[in-house]
């Protein structure tokens, strides 16, 4: 880790925990990566991957299955008015296999790829928001995930097995007063006397399905471990049964959209764990979860995509149905406008989403770049989306699904949609994370080759550190200059090789202009958060554009004119998007913000308390019902209730 006299003691210590926790080695040359160094490398893009034939053929009987339940069995709109998921729909979901759609089949699961899992989470968002984040939330980043990638023989045979029947899990990351920073993680854990158990105690709120999970991946800090004479700081990964004593749901939350997840705040005290349930490792529970997240975090922005797409096909008929001044306003300009930038989004996020879910499935790929800017720009373009559409709908957007037909017009959901979908820029990562998740890989060859000037190196190292970086720097850095001397993309149409050495020449000016910003601010430049997001949106602007030019060209090659107008619209827009984010770089009202959030700040009193209060916890009854694979207390009614009875 870099020293940085910038930071304060608790920002360095935060920042140790997560370089610590991070995946050191990149298992493959990454898109994403290569392109901030000034390196378009289209090979690991064009031809544009695809299913294969029988892997797609298995996800289209799927995905049939699940629209043909969905549209029989799943009533969105009441779902949100009750707040609550019905029973027989988690009954519905059971009998389909849908608790485990990753889990192998050897362990009773469905054993899909994660290209057709992502089509079913897609399929289920259409009919109810708060039905596909429970699902998400429980393979996504509950318990299957870990165990598939970092179970023992003996915790996969014990638990995977009844979480493809139905039994529900949740992460508990998140505390009261601790969200993306885990340094300061207060739920703890010792092992007992005669080393059977962890004792764990503390409290996790913003527990998706905490409020009905069968079982938990609780993340708690164990005791330092001590690394060249410094402590340092160990978080631990456990799965926890939630029938297990000491175990309380305290409060369900109530939120602005998917009003019917049950996510609540959930106290741990004294809960004996076994030493059998650590998954991977003492002290490895932040490697888990990043790297749990790589593939856990491609859900959200596929069904940002397949809602993108629902929301171009009902746009545009509502654009073509309403006529003012004479003609429908789809063929006015503001019209007009509206509905290419839905369908231009939603081509760049569906070819966005099909990549990252490419790379999963393929195996071997880094793609922790390539999840984290799916995650961040599907999100993003995905709330522009839900906006632009409630703003073509106007009134009728505003207006919710159920007063549209009491009084007889077609039900669009817009205004739920709007609301389910705000979330996703939150959850599983918040834009802002995702902006200094991907600062930190994009400059970590530059940080690997210079890390021992900044550090307390000897002489030595440091002269060498200086000869390695001058080799490396002395032939990069004129590429960047010259490089487009030697590039033609040959194989692309005309038009689209233009745009590629457009895309080309403008990822060499990213990397240098990067460059020449580590160069000038040094350690600082890590404090410009802003100035480092623009930079990340740049490159990722960049990234989606040359993949929507390789999916294009993929298309065309095989006859495919389908979505030319789309994607040439989406290339021709975002030049103008990259072109003023270029343009911020150097003319901003950065440090006009940090004047006025300064004085906002002394003038504004702090609140005097934001750790929640004692709540009392929840009643609930105990014993499983095995043949709903669910805890039969929690099977359809809500913690209210219970309480009420």
């Amino acid at each position: 880790m870099i020293e940085n006299k910038n930071r304060n003691t608790e920002e360095a210590r935060s920042i140790q925990v997560a370089e610590e926790s991070r995946e050191l080695d990149w298992k493959s040359k990454s898109f994403m990566a290569s392109l901030y160094m000034g390196d378009l490398d289209m090979t690991a893009a064009y031809p544009f991957p695809a299913q294969g034939p029988a892997d797609l053929a298995a996800g289209d009987a799927i995905v049939a299955k699940v629209r043909a339940w969905c549209l029989e069995h799943v009533d969105g709109d009441a779902i949100d008015r009750a707040q609550q998921i019905p029973a027989p729909i988690f009954k519905g979901l059971q009998d389909l296999g849908l608790f485990g759609i990753k889990i192998p089949t050897e362990y009773g699961g469905l054993g899909l790829s994660q290209s057709n899992y992502m089509r079913i989470l897609a399929e289920v968002s259409l009919h109810c928001g708060s039905l596909v984040a429970t699902l998400s939330a429980h393979q996504s980043i509950g318990v299957p995930q870990p165990l598939k990638l970092f179970g023992t023989p003996e915790q996969k045979k014990k638990y995977l097995p009844l979480l493809a029947q139905g039994w529900i899990s949740a992460f508990a990351l998140t505390e009261p007063s601790v969200g993306s920073d885990p340094a300061n993680m207060q739920t703890h854990a010792e092992l007992s006397e005669d080393g059977a158990h962890w004792i764990l105690s503390g409290e996790k709120l913003w527990c998706t399905n905490g409020v009905i999970a069968d079982l938990f991946v609780v993340m708690a800090r164990t005791p330092d471990k001590v690394v060249r004479g410094k402590p340092r700081k160990q978080i631990t990964a456990f799965i926890v049964e939630a029938d297990w004593d000491g175990i309380d749901v305290v409060h369900r939350c109530s939120f602005l959209g998917i009003r019917a997840i049950e996510n609540g705040l959930i106290r741990f005290r004294d809960v004996k764990v076994p030493v059998e349930n650590v998954v991977l490792g003492e002290g490895q529970g932040l490697k888990l979860a990043l790297t749990t997240l790589n593939d856990g975090r491609l859900g959200i922005p596929a069904v940002c995509a397949r809602g993108a797409e629902v929301a171009t096909e009902q746009c545009a008929s509502w654009a073509k149905s309403r006529v003012q001044w004479g003609k429908a306003i789809g063929y006015h300009e503001a019209g007009s406008d509206k509905l290419a930038r839905i369908a231009g989004a939603a081509y760049a996020m569906d070819t966005l989403s099909r990549y990252t879910a490419a790379l999963s499935d393929h195996g071997g790929v880094d793609l922790r770049m390539e999840a984290a800017t799916a995650k961040m720009f599907n999100t993003e373009i995905g709330w522009q989306v839900a906006d632009t559409a409630l703003q073509l709908r106007a009134g009728r957007g505003f207006e919710t699904e159920s007063s549209l037909a009491a009084r007889g017009e077609h039900p669009m959901p817009i205004e739920r949609g709007l609301r389910d979908s705000r979330i996703n820029r939150i959850v599983e990562g918040t834009t802002d994370v995702m902006h200094l998740f991907l600062a930190r890989e994009s400059l970590d060859k530059h940080l690997e080759l210079a890390a021992p000037l900044f550090g307390r190196a000897s002489l030595g190292t440091k002269l060498a550190t200086v000869a390695k970086a001058g080799a490396f720097y002395a032939t990069w850095y004129p590429r960047l200059w010259l490089g487009g001397w030697f590039r033609s993309f040959a194989g692309f149409d005309p038009k689209l090789s233009r745009q590629l050495r457009w895309i080309d020449r403008q990822s060499r000016k990213l990397a240098r202009k990067l460059f020449h910003q580590m160069l000038l601010q040094g350690p600082k430049l890590e404090m410009r958060q802003l100035t480092l997001n623009r930079f990340i949106d740049i490159g990722v602007e960049l990234a989606v554009m040359a993949l929507v030019t390789a999916r294009l060209q993929t298309e065309l090659k095989a006859g495919d004119r389908t979505s030319l107008d789309a994607a040439t619209y989406w290339l021709v827009a975002r030049r103008h998007e990259v072109e003023r984010l270029f343009t911020e770089l150097s003319h901003n009202a950065d440090a006009q913000a940090r004047t006025l959030a300064k004085a906002l700040l002394e003038g504004a009193e702090k609140l005097a308390d934001l750790a929640p209060r004692d709540l009392a916890p929840l009643p609930r009854e105990r014993g499983r019902d095995l043949t709903s694979g669910r805890q039969a207390h929690r099977l359809g009614r809500h913690p209210d209730e219970r309480a009420a009875k």
